[in-house]
């Protein structure tokens, strides 16, 4: 609408878009930063390309993928089908920036079964078209109504998962890796929250504009309980810090239960409740990576933020959607089944092989073991662990994710993915172990 107090330029002359107060700031940090590397995942499989010309009869493992409709049963075929009579029954046009009515509908009735006492409704859902693009909306909302400003810091655990170290950069936030021993997992601590804040402000008076917290934890697996995610959270707030991100997009693969988002809103405060935002998705619980359907739970200021934007940018499609409020109708738990019950069961697997082996790992729940290989290095005189991933994948066809490709305070930990049947996750580590056998002699 136009400003009566603002004076219509000529149409012979350039005209902006909004008023000079509100610019953007001309920022020449495009100039100094550096580039936004490329994933290192796909170096894995030019790894075991090398296996497959060598021996092209050996048996492949891969266990370096998150993604069980790669190696599992992933979406059933109900969930499709249905989805796709929703899809033909709803048509092709466009949708809300937030998705549609129905699906936070199905999200919050249907998936979490949220306890209206807990005060967030409709408006504190937004779909999104996948993890990925969650986080950056995520990341660009903590920025702007947090401390108003870009190059701040979104705080991350020691060893984050790749796209932590880049995706906030993208959108134009620094990363900052938390304080954490490896000897404790590099968990994340309120005294290292409040430390990374002081030394944020050292950094030219920078802040922090948000923490990620992530349970069950990719890449290590390892997993917070709920009261010491609500810990962390209230460390941050004391600390300065406007939001917290919980990543939840792993908690149904577990042998136990899920996050239980009614009662953690309900143990907190109002005015705590308003600075947390919830990730979660069908990406690797239902096994459909590809689908790309996740959603946001947030203040419904935020949300309205995010979807503003999204009109712009990225809408999430309607067939993501469908599939979502599918498995959702169906009953989630048994939707899931394909992939939570044989990872549940590989996880034992695991177990049994880290304690047999005495094997430094580890091994909390959704998809992965992070597994100390250090002293098998040691002895082959290998660099760091994407040695050992080249190792292990070249000669043996077994891919894992080296744990420098996530920081490098990994670099001598791999990660294990055991998202595979049972028996094929047993005859990968029994691979494994073949191959730390004769590493180096």
């Amino acid at each position: 609408m136009a400003d009566p107090a603002r004076p219509i330029p000529s149409e012979d002359a350039p005209a902006l878009v909004v008023a000079p107060a509100e610019l953007c700031g001309v920022d020449s940090s495009p100039s100094t930063m550096c580039g936004i590397p490329g994933s290192r995942m796909f170096e894995i499989r030019d790894a075991l390309a090398v296996y497959h010309r060598d021996f092209p009869q050996g048996e492949e493992f891969d266990a370096s993928q998150g993604d069980g409709g790669a190696s599992l049963p992933g979406v059933p075929e109900e969930v499709y089908d249905r989805a796709h009579e929703l899809q033909k029954r709803h048509g092709s046009a466009y949708d809300q920036p937030f998705g549609t009515a129905a699906y936070r509908k199905s999200v919050l009735e249907e998936y979490w079964k949220l306890d209206p006492a807990a005060g967030w409704g409709p408006a504190n859902v937004l779909g999104c078209q996948g993890g990925r693009d969650a986080l950056s909306k995520a990341y660009d909302a903590m920025q702007f109504l947090g401390h108003g400003r870009r190059g701040d810091f979104v705080l991350v655990s020691r060893v984050p998962w790749i796209s932590y170290n880049w995706g906030p950069y993208g959108v134009g936030a620094n990363v900052l890796l938390a304080p954490g021993r490896e000897a404790g997992a590099w968990a994340l601590t309120p005294e290292g929250i409040a430390e990374s804040v002081a030394f944020a402000a050292r950094q030219g008076g920078r802040k922090v504009a948000g923490l990620v917290v992530t349970s069950p934890d990719n890449p290590t697996g390892r997993t917070i309980p709920e009261t010491e995610q609500l810990s962390l959270a209230r460390a941050a707030f004391a600390a300065g810090v406007p939001f917290v991100l919980f990543d939840w997009i792993y908690h149904r693969v577990t042998d136990g239960a899920p996050h239980d988002l009614s009662r953690f809103l309900g143990a907190l405060a109002p005015s705590e409740r308003d600075r947390c935002l919830f990730l979660d998705g069908i990406t690797k619980s239902l096994g459909a990576s590809n689908v790309r359907n996740a959603h946001l739970l947030a203040p419904a200021k935020l949300v309205k933020f995010m979807q503003d934007r999204a009109s712009h940018g990225v809408i999430p499609s309607f067939h993501s959607q469908a599939v979502a409020m599918a498995a959702y109708q169906m009953g989630f738990e048994r939707a899931s089944a394909g992939v939570v019950g044989p990872t549940n069961e590989s996880r034992k697997v695991v177990a049994r092989f880290v304690a047999e082996k005495k094997l430094r790992a580890v091994l909390g729940k959704g998809y992965y073991a992070f597994l100390d290989l250090g002293p098998w290095m040691d002895r082959a005189g290998m660099a760091d662990s994407a040695a050992m991933g080249a190792y292990l994948a070249e000669r043996f066809g077994l891919a894992v994710v080296p744990g420098v490709y996530f920081s490098e305070y990994g670099a001598r930990w791999v990660r294990f993915s055991y998202a595979l049947p049972s028996e094929k996750t047993a005859r990968a580590l029994a691979r494994l172990w073949e191959a730390l056998e004769v590493v180096g002699k």
